[in-house]
């Protein structure tokens, strides 16, 4: 098995780009995976003896997690990451054990944290049939959040923008013009995903590709971001314009005041950002009734 976690640590590393974070959290989870069964099945595991294991075999595996105190939402990815090592070492082809994830109790409308955002983009990353197609999903979905963009913006980028850099110019409803930021960690993102590129990035072309060349379908964004949330077992709420929304949010909680977040976001009117004052006043009182000492009194 010593052999196999190796082979998959450069899979991870050198095929799918992962970031070294990324890598370290499938690769615990499948040493953790291969460490259980070896005690379970009372025996060395190898590629092969992988071809048997079953349902059960996986639920006393996430049981056995559980006993670390695993939240359903962190067995649900735990589970995840599971699958994913399964079909690296059996192949993309092989019948995995069929088992539901936990239950995750659905939020009500709030931003996606910063954390689950990572975890979206890393799992629909992850889950791409192509290296450099995971590069791209990475990137795109670090952009809506990094810069607040609308997928449709996104996806409308052209080849003209190049080379990147702290800044982007985009073109947004009504063929409005405006400037937004582009985080170093964004940045890079997109820089990584154009290297492994398998098309030449023309001026006049999309940036973002499809699978054959042309231009890069939002409706495609919204299926990998589908996928990853159920395997992650995030709210349906979950979507990339609610990435969009987290960016707004977490700018004015951070103290950006309406004008400028109406700029950055490309709204007509103010009204439209205003919309962002209640969900922060929402996140406020939220904090307060989970924390407050005498909040039920």
């Amino acid at each position: 098995m010593a052999s196999l976690l190796a082979e998959y640590h450069a899979f991870l590393t050198d095929n799918r780009h992962m970031s070294p974070h990324s890598v370290r959290a499938y690769q615990a989870t499948a040493e953790r995976l291969s460490g259980f069964l070896e005690r379970h099945w009372g025996g060395a595991v190898d590629r092969t003896g992988l071809v048997r294991i079953s349902a059960g075999d996986l639920r006393a595996f996430l049981a056995d997690r559980r006993v670390d105190g695993l939240t359903n939402r962190s067995t649900a990815r735990e589970l995840s990451a599971v699958r994913h090592f399964l079909r690296f070492a059996l192949g993309e082809d092989a019948h995995l054990p069929a088992l539901k994830g936990p239950r995750v109790q659905r939020s009500l409308p709030r931003p996606v944290n910063p954390e689950d955002v990572v975890a979206l983009a890393e799992d629909a990353a992850s889950t791409a049939r192509e290296g450099w197609v995971g590069a791209r999903d990475w990137a795109i979905l670090l952009l809506l959040y990094g810069s607040g963009l609308r997928v449709s913006e996104a996806t409308g980028l052209m080849g003209d923008i190049l080379p990147l850099g702290s800044t982007l110019r985009v073109t947004g409803k009504r063929n409005k013009t405006r400037i937004v930021p582009l985080l170093e960690a964004v940045k890079a993102a997109i820089e990584d995903y154009i290297e492994l590129c398998p098309y030449p990035m023309m001026r006049d072309e999309p940036l973002f590709r499809g699978s054959r060349g042309g231009a890069l379908s939002p409706a495609l964004v919204r299926r990998a971001v589908q996928g990853a949330r159920g395997r992650l077992g995030l709210s349906e709420r979950t979507t990339p314009h609610a990435l969009r929304h987290s960016f707004a949010t977490h700018l004015l909680a951070g103290g950006a005041d309406l004008r400028s977040l109406q700029e950055l976001l490309g709204h007509a009117s103010l009204s439209s950002t205003q919309v962002y004052t209640a969900v922060d006043t929402a996140m406020l009182l939220d904090e307060y009734f989970n924390a407050h000492p005498r909040a039920s009194g």
